[in-house]
């Protein structure tokens, strides 16, 4: 359950990260056994990685939206909530969603108020840049851990 709320605290940063980590994870076989087996598809991979990707690009746009908006939780909300289902393994899938999803929700919060600071002293590029780092490297380590 530790990797479902890890998960989810990245998919509050980034929407589309969390299934471009697992997408790569199940390609090389880091999931658990039970893992739905379409995650490993190269097409999976590829359109995780191309959303994730598009996603950080957007990201550094001076009209991107807060990560706050509606849309947005609702988004890293359903994202995070099928990644810590993954995670979680078959018969924990309906916690490991819930945690997954509230976790993401807090962690919008929190990382869209801590990004706004950062924002007005580093600017736009350089904060999101250390961001997206942290995020997918952190998101890369949770989707690869071992049980």
């Amino acid at each position: 359950m530790f990797r479902s709320i890890l998960i989810g605290l990245v998919a509050g940063q980034r929407a589309m990260t969390p299934l471009a980590v697992l997408a790569a994870a199940a390609r090389r076989g880091a999931l658990p056994a039970d893992a739905p087996a379409f995650l490993a598809h190269p097409a999976v991979t590829a359109v995780g990685i191309a959303l994730a990707a598009g996603e950080i690009a957007g990201d550094k746009q001076k009209t991107a939206p807060d990560r706050i908006v509606p849309s947005g939780l609702a988004a890293r909300s359903l994202t995070a909530g099928f990644a810590g289902a993954v995670l979680a393994g078959r018969d924990r899938r309906a916690q490991g969603a819930v945690f997954a999803a509230a976790a993401a929700v807090a962690s919008s919060y929190v990382g869209w108020s801590t990004r706004m600071r950062a924002q007005r002293r580093f600017g736009q590029t350089a904060s999101g840049a250390v961001e997206d780092a942290m995020v997918f490297g952190g998101g890369w380590a949770i989707a690869h851990a071992r049980r």
